[in-house]
Parts: C-alpha cells; structure tokens; sequence
C-alpha cells in the first residue's frame, strides 16, 4: 500500500526537508503545519509517497535528527486518487519499511499472556492430531500452525541479524524459547487428557504417521520447509500479512515442538530427541533463509539502517 508518513520535526529542520522532499516526483503531497505539534514541540509534516519513495523520506527524517527531536508515524493509504500521477501510483511497489516490519514483529511475537494462550492452544491442537489420521488429522495440524503465532517470534531472529540489531535477536531468541515451550506443555497436557479419558493412547501416538513423518524427515520435507521460510520472510518483508498462515502450514514446527511434548509425555525420550531435532532443523532454515531474504532488501531495495 502507499504510505502516508507524519514527521515531526524542530523548525529548523523544516525547511531543510521540504527543499529536500518536494523533489521527488513519487511523493504525491506535502503538507506542512508550523508549531502545530505540542508533544514534541514542533512543526507537523505530511507526506503522502509511493512505497518506492518511502525510504528516501525515511532517511531524510532521520537526518533531520541532527536539528532535534524528530518523531515519525506511518499510515496505509488505501488509495491515492491523482491523475497527475496515475502512471508512478500504478506502477508503485509492494515493501514494507523497516520499522513497519519490526513493529508487526514486535506486536505479534511480544512475549504476552495472549501470545502464550494462542501457543499453548496451538500445542493443544496439534496434540489432538497425533491421535487421528486422514483428513481429521490434517484439519487438526493445519489448525494448530494457523492458531500458533510461530513464525513471527523466529523472523526476528534473522532480521536482527542481518541489521545488526542485536535487541532484536534477543527478543525473538526469548520469545521463541518461552512461547514453544508453552507450546510443548499445552500439548504435553491435552494428551494426558486424552489418555486419562480413554480417547488416545499411546500406541496410537507410537504407529501415527505423522510421528514417523516427523521423525525421519525426507529431502522433500526439508525442501517444503525451506519453501516455507522463504515465503514466509518475503510476505513479512513485503507487508502480506493476511497470508502468514501458508508458509507456517509448509513449516513442521509447530507439529514438532508438539511432538517433543507428547513423546516426553509419554515416557519416549528418543522421540522427544528425534522431535527435537526436526524442530531445530526448521528454525536453522528460516534464520540462515531469511537473513538471507532481509540481506538481500537491504542492499538493494531500502540501503538504509531503521530510524530506532
């Protein structure tokens, strides 16, 4: 989507950024209100710019921090209506900018009791279909990849490092570790239920598919996994959010950090190992896939740093 950018900027940054913005023949429209920003005190630019321009004014607000305290918000435009500028608004890009990225991350790999609930309901889920085959059982993993918010928490990991954002690592490392743990205990813990109950056993944990799928994966599984991650990374990178879910589906993740706590549930260590590995073998794929994907924006399409 187009953006509209909101900088807030000491005057004597202003005049620096409108000389500096009103150049570019992809920034649609530019309003300035002087010393109409209370908090933090200043002069209020409005900037409406195609996504292919969003950088560069990115990176003149973050110059104009040499002034003073600066502030920037971002906005989707849903559409610019400007038959000036038809032929640069139909031929715009589809990248998100850094920050948007970071901040989609952030709220949805945050470590949060909401985030942990949709975790461990996930594991609970996945759990469920390690007790059934066919069609049952696809409903039930597909579901548990699309009620876990996995893959978030892990893309940070590659995007911190191929921004050298360290901060970044470590919160996607903490939010990783806490949230499929959480996940492996909700799963853990429906099976026992399902034991207790008489609905599953495990035999039928032993003998499902999905269990020997999982724990001696083909050339084909890593290649879907990898597919998975990189998909995954150029939706986040590109702002699709809506269609998170596929590259999570292709992933094993989610249905190994489950198995990982339905074989230690079950008195089978070796299984717990084996579902540990497959596990650690997806989250190698989308930091080494996706540092690469992030690598590669970077020096070609955005060649800036984020704002903070």
């Amino acid at each position: 989507m187009h953006r509209t950018i909101e900088i807030t900027a000491p005057p004597a940054a202003t005049d620096f950024l409108i000389s500096k913005l009103e150049k570019s023949d992809h920034l649609i429209g530019l309003t300035v209100h002087r010393g109409a920003s209370i908090k933090p005190p200043g002069d209020v630019l409005v900037v409406h710019a195609l996504n292919r321009d969003a950088d560069r004014v990115m990176r003149l607000a973050d110059e104009a921090r040499s002034e003073g305290q600066v502030s920037v918000t971002t906005h989707e435009l849903t559409s610019i209506v400007d038959p000036e500028h038809e032929q640069e608004v139909s031929k715009d890009i589809d990248e998100a900018l850094w920050e948007e990225s970071e901040t989609s991350l952030r709220h949805q790999g945050r470590t949060t009791s909401n985030y942990l609930a949709l975790m461990a309901l996930g594991g609970a889920v996945a759990a469920t279909g390690f007790m059934v085959t066919g069609s049952s059982q696809t409903i039930s993993l597909i579901a548990a990849s699309i009620i876990a918010p996995g893959f978030e928490p892990l893309a940070k990991v590659p995007m911190g490092l191929a921004l050298r954002r360290w901060a970044v690592v470590g919160r996607g490392l903490l939010s990783v570790g806490v949230g499929y743990l959480t996940l492996a205990l909700g799963a853990a813990l429906v099976f026992g239920l399902l034991r207790l109950t008489g609905v599953g056993t495990v035999e039928e944990f032993l003998g499902n598919s999905e269990t020997t799928v999982l724990a001696d994966p083909t050339l084909r599984d890593v290649l879907l996994s990898s597919l998975g991650a990189l998909a995954g990374m150029i939706m986040i990178v590109a702002y699709r959010r809506s269609v998170i879910a596929g590259p999570l589906i292709a992933l094993a993740i989610v249905p190994a950090a489950a198995m990982v706590g339905i074989a230690l549930a079950a008195g089978r260590p070796d299984l717990a190992y084996q579902g540990g590995e497959r596990f650690v073998l997806d989250v190698i794929i989308i930091v080494l896939l996706g540092t690469l994907v992030v690598a590669l924006k970077q020096a070609f399409t955005h060649r800036r740093k984020p704002m903070v």
